[in-house]
């Protein structure tokens, strides 16, 4: 179920926040039971036509809903075993477990294919469904039974653990939430109460995300699809504007995701921690990945880069960390050689930048913005191309090296409002305040509230223009 789904909007979250607080006030407990319910039909909506074609012969194994479920189960026994026999060995037997099922869904046919390629055999493709959602739940729960074996983490009950790892505003996308960010809050005395002010904010954080997907991010989609899935050749002006097209939908869809999940989450009491501030703005790559997509950041900075050794053992061992964090973190986005590559460069630029502190002044500000955002943007090319021959001929491209000499096989019109629609979001990410800042800067008011109903009517409108085309579109981050 998309939260940019009339289906979503006025029947599943309606109905789940009715029953939340009127069970609420029966029981604690079977309010957060009922919400765990809850999740889970948010969660099994998206393969349930499948289930129902191919029965009765469809195999639980095939169900995103019972593979949660097997995975919440095997997490909780052995967080519980390692809260209490503390040893390395349980920790780690939980972290593979994780892991290996991460890598037998994620990147099974991938290691396959580069079989192939190596040994020239013929491998057939296993026939395997990514589950949704399943590098964040895994990350999610590896974090917990770390913080579970350091102590931090003493959940008892199951269905109270359930409901950390199923919670439906963070569970397809994020943010990779710790057990103690999120647990104490159901826990408070007011929690279960209707808090006008909490429902003001989040409605004000579903609002603006919203506005992010469907206005401003599936219209940037289009046109970063046409240069990006076409085998064709493309030249200077058209490979710049798909660039810059998904530099803009990439944001704007998952910071839109971001702040729809921070909203739906304060309905129910709740703050998810903050996933974006403002990253095209960063004055250097190690900026940028302290204000992108902030949980995954300190997820890998604390389960993986400071494990290795961090900046403790050496200047060259720092080094080979921040390459090897950057390396598995490109490829937890994706089965391919292009997230690997995306992964490295980025590795490579946070090397450069630490040699770049320790050797030169820092330089000006909008210049520094101006190199990082530029940075970024090469970067995405890799991260968006189906192949390593497109990102390297849109770079081309978009170097006017391509098209130097060579007949093009097709030209994408330029359309002047495509460019300057782009050239204003480019404005807008640096000089606009962020949706926290502008959602908590002062109480909403008839204006703001005004303003917040206006645009969300006009995100049905664009949302109902969408359906005469097409299904509502997905986030880009539920395919990772």
């Amino acid at each position: 179920m998309l939260y940019n789904s009339f289906e979503f909007i006025f029947i599943f979250l309606p109905i789940c926040l009715a029953v939340y607080y009127l069970s609420a006030k029966l029981s604690r407990g079977l309010a957060n039971a009922l919400l765990v319910v809850a999740s889970l039909v948010f969660y099994a909506y998206w393969d349930w036509d499948r289930v129902l074609k191919s029965w009765p012969h469809f195999s639980l194994a095939d169900s995103n809903l019972a593979l949660i479920l097997v995975s919440i189960t095997g997490n909780y026994v052995i967080g519980a075993l390692v809260r209490r026999f503390p040893k390395k060995w349980i920790l780690t037997i939980g972290v593979t477990a994780n892991l290996s099922a991460l890598a037998y869904f994620k990147y099974a046919n991938f290691a396959l294919f580069n079989w192939d390629t190596l040994t020239g055999q013929n491998f057939k493709a296993l026939q395997i469904v990514l589950p949704l959602g399943i590098s964040f739940f895994t990350f999610t729960q590896i974090a917990f039974l770390v913080d579970a074996y350091k102590g931090a983490a003493k959940e008892l009950d199951f269905f109270r653990y359930c409901l950390f790892v199923v919670f439906f505003p963070h569970l397809i996308a994020g943010p990779i939430v710790h057990h103690s960010e999120i647990m104490p809050q159901f826990a408070l005395a007011d929690s279960k109460k209707w808090q006008p002010n909490n429902i003001h904010i989040g409605i004000a954080f579903f609002t603006l995300g919203l506005c992010k997907k469907v206005i401003i991010a599936d219209t940037c989609g289009p046109w970063a699809n046409g240069v990006f899935d076409s085998n064709v050749a493309v030249h200077f002006f058209d490979a710049w504007r798909g660039a810059i097209a998904y530099t803009m939908q990439l944001y704007f869809d998952f910071s839109g995701y971001s702040d729809m999940a921070i909203g739906l989450s304060m309905l129910f009491n709740v703050r998810l921690p903050d996933n974006f501030d403002a990253p095209y703005r960063s004055v250097n790559i190690v900026d940028f990945w302290r204000r992108w997509h902030i949980t995954l950041s300190r997820f890998l900075r604390d389960y993986l880069y400071i494990p290795l050794g961090g900046n403790r053992k050496g200047e060259g061992r720092r080094k080979f960390n921040l390459m090897v964090t950057m390396l598995l973190g490109g490829f937890w986005h994706g089965a391919g050689w292009t997230f690997i590559i995306w992964g490295g460069y980025h590795g490579v630029l946070l090397v450069l930048n630490h040699v770049w502190a320790k050797r030169r002044s820092p330089l000006p500000i909008p210049l520094a913005r101006g190199l990082t955002f530029l940075a970024v943007v090469v970067g995405w090319v890799f991260f968006r191309s189906n192949s390593v021959e497109r990102a390297l001929h849109i770079l081309k491209s978009m170097a006017g090296i391509s098209s130097f000499g060579q007949k093009l096989l097709v030209s994408f019109d330029i359309s002047g409002y495509q460019m300057l629609f782009l050239a204003v979001l480019v404005g807008f990410v640096n000089v606009m305040p962020t949706t926290k800042q502008w959602v908590e800067a002062r109480p909403l008011g008839y204006r703001r509230a005004l303003v917040l109903g206006c645009l969300f009517f006009l995100c049905l409108l664009w949302m109902r223009n969408a359906l005469l085309v097409s299904a509502p579109s997905q986030f880009i981050y539920f395919q990772f």
